[in-house]
């Protein structure tokens, strides 16, 4: 016999480190701002990107890719501030800033490509979900329109 959701969620959730349930789920923790920080759509991809190597700003525009100038710039300072970014501004002309990261950046970097390549390898669960969840939505909506 399968275990149900609930059950599941509750073990799952009683295995998990209670300091850490506790924390991120207070809206005023700090925990849960570095969370937003790290997993926000630009720093996943600018994280990873920053595995391979430092980058340039136009360098690290184009490999994200969809980006805006204004986005990249946000995410960036705020990935400095949190102390996972190294911002490194060269004295010459044309002025040079590198990006790379830190020590930090290189945990949070490793942690963030493996949900990345999670998410890739269950893009086809997903997708089936997908397909189940809208034929029945289609199903229940047909059905009260009768």
């Amino acid at each position: 016999m399968g275990v149900s959701g609930e059950t599941r969620a509750a073990r799952a959730a009683s295995e998990e480190p209670k300091s850490l349930l506790a924390d991120v789920d207070g809206a005023m923790c700090p925990a849960r701002l570095v969370l937003e920080h790290v997993t926000s759509r630009w720093a996943v991809l600018i994280l990873i990107a920053l595995r391979e190597r430092s980058y340039r700003f136009s360098e690290l525009r184009r490999r994200v890719g969809g980006v805006s100038e204004k986005m990249l710039t946000q995410t960036l300072q705020t990935l400095e501030r949190d102390g996972f970014v190294h911002r490194d501004a060269k004295p010459v002309i044309p002025p040079r800033v590198d990006y790379s990261l830190t020590e930090l950046g290189e945990e949070a970097a490793r942690q963030v490509w493996e949900l990345a390549r999670w998410t890739d390898a269950r893009v086809p669960a997903v997708q089936e979900a997908r397909v189940r969840y809208d034929e029945a939505r289609r199903e229940t909506v047909a059905g009260s329109s009768q």
